[in-house]
């Protein structure tokens, strides 16, 4: 075997640091899944009882500020320089505060539960989130960040980003299995909750998994990838940034593909509203956990076939094919759960197979993007770069959360609270019609083939991608005889190799 091969071969990530940045994961997954668009516009218009138009103006204006907030983090930690690295510290310091406004958010209508003003509960409202989104980036940014700086090995990086999706999909994604059985409970009256204890308590439980859990980015992994003694400032991170066409081409599907994710916000509703039982959406996510799971074992054998490009490209396609047949086998019976679960189940085999899929590869191009330019400029980006993966995710589903919220109304959603004689405030949900078809129809279009059709514009910017191939060969190739030559400068004249 040639000197060459067995380079590649070097593995400097062990099982324990890749256990360690994948339960990382989990903790923060755990309460991300509560905040992530679904369950948010549920809590804060059922729940809660705010106005939708409300609502969506909030999660709109929030979402965009993190068009901001999350690059300006990003070129902090580029200028970042200690002994620990530029991404850990702020994995160490961020899980305590995150656990604390976590707590706090969630048990808002708790807290309030005898307040009857609408503007003292939305005060609240934008407070609150506008604080857990600002801990939330201080910590997203560098964790995703630590991907790429974990190990210059490629094989390293999928490792460790398969190893983060795998177990937050495991455990992170609990929130997303305890909350519905809960929801279920408490409005059937089984146990003696309602809705806003059953939320206070899951904000509960994702402070402890932050606290317990997230940490362990921060205290067991380390960055091996060597950085440049010089510092950029907060400017030139931006310029970077902007100069970097593959990644803004990444950025550009992203922004484009936003409105596929109403998907999520009106399933919740679908499954609560037309089939009046959240677990079922357990029963249907059950077949999709189980393909997600099988994809780990077929993604090498993906990657062999096809480059990263063309399996977005496939995953795409494969979505609007498969959401339209879903819509179409069951637009008489979406109201009639034995025929709509076991269609909704078929979907979600695909969707779950190649969902897992998707939250690899993209992972995987951004850190492609951090390589090609530092082989273009010679400094390294992990934070102004992996701060897109990090704002565009939230960008993504604070709009669409705002754009399905605000539709709410239109296909003849409302909630009006009503004052109990004790005092306590009760939010009560109707359905209506619009258009000459009733809610639970719009409920069921929205939910199944309209986000995964409108999802094929962001395939446009990929046109224009061409970070593969023999240009990342090359660029890979001659990044390992630079680190080289760097690590020796940096130790003094030897080459330092862990």
């Amino acid at each position: 075997m040639s000197e060459k091969n067995k380079a590649d071969e070097i593995r400097y990530v062990g099982v324990k640091e890749n256990l360690a940045y994948g339960f990382a994961n989990a903790g923060q997954v755990f309460g991300y899944n509560l905040f992530a668009g679904s369950y948010l516009s549920m809590f804060f218009v059922k729940v809660f009882g705010i106005p939708s138009q409300a609502v969506a103006t909030m999660i709109l204006v929030l979402g965009i500020w993190d068009t901001i907030n999350d690059p300006i983090m990003g070129s902090i930690i580029d200028k970042t320089r200690t002994r620990y690295g530029k991404l850990r510290p702020y994995l160490i310091l961020v899980p305590l505060p995150l656990s604390i406004i976590t707590v706090v958010f969630w048990s808002g209508p708790l807290l309030m539960q005898n307040v009857a003003d609408v503007t003292l509960k939305t005060i609240f409202m934008y407070i609150s989130y506008f604080v857990w989104e600002f801990f939330y980036t201080i910590g997203d940014v560098p964790f995703w960040g630590m991907s790429t700086a974990i190990s210059p090995s490629p094989s390293d990086r999928t490792r460790a980003i398969s190893s983060a999706r795998f177990i937050s999909g495991l455990i992170g994604g609990l929130s997303g299995t305890i909350l519905p059985v809960l929801i279920d409970l408490s409005q059937n009256n089984v146990i003696g909750w309602n809705l806003k204890q059953v939320f206070a308590f899951m904000g509960l439980l994702a402070g402890i998994f932050v606290i317990g859990l997230f940490s362990l980015a921060g205290i067991f992994t380390r960055e091996r990838v060597v950085q440049s003694v010089q510092e950029n400032s907060i400017f030139d991170g931006f310029k970077y940034l902007f100069k970097n066409k593959p990644l803004m081409m990444i950025v550009l599907s992203n922004v484009l593909g936003t409105l596929s994710s109403v998907a999520g916000v009106f399933g919740n509703y679908y499954y609560n509203e037309v089939l009046n039982m959240m677990s079922l959406s357990l029963v249907v996510g059950l077949f999709g956990t189980l393909s997600g799971y099988a994809a780990y074992a077929f993604l090498p054998k993906i990657k062999k076939k096809l480059d990263n490009r063309q399996i977005i490209f496939m995953i795409s396609i494969i979505r609007a094919v498969v959401g339209t047949l879903t819509f179409l086998a069951g637009y008489k019976y979406y109201d009639v759960w034995y025929v709509a679960i076991p269609i909704l189940a078929i979907q979600n085999i695909f969707f779950g197979f190649f969902g897992t899929v998707n939250m690899i590869v993209p992972t995987e191009m951004i850190g492609d993007t951090v390589d090609y330019m530092e082989w273009k400029t010679g400094v390294r980006n992990e934070g102004i770069s992996f701060s897109v993966l990090t704002f565009v995710g939230k960008l993504t589903s604070s709009v669409s959360t705002s754009v399905a919220t605000a539709l709410l109304p239109l296909i003849g959603y409302s909630v009006v609270n009503n004052t109990l004689a004790d005092g306590t405030v009760e939010t009560i949900a109707t359905c209506t019609s619009a258009g000459g078809h009733p809610t639970q129809f719009w409920l069921w279009t929205f939910f199944t083939v309209v986000p995964n059709v409108l999802g094929l514009i962001s395939l446009l910017p990929f046109f224009f991608y061409d970070l593969r191939g023999e240009k990342l060969k090359k660029i890979r190739s001659d990044m390992k005889v630079r680190r080289a030559e760097l690590s020796k400068q940096v130790s003094g004249g030897e080459s330092v190799e862990e």
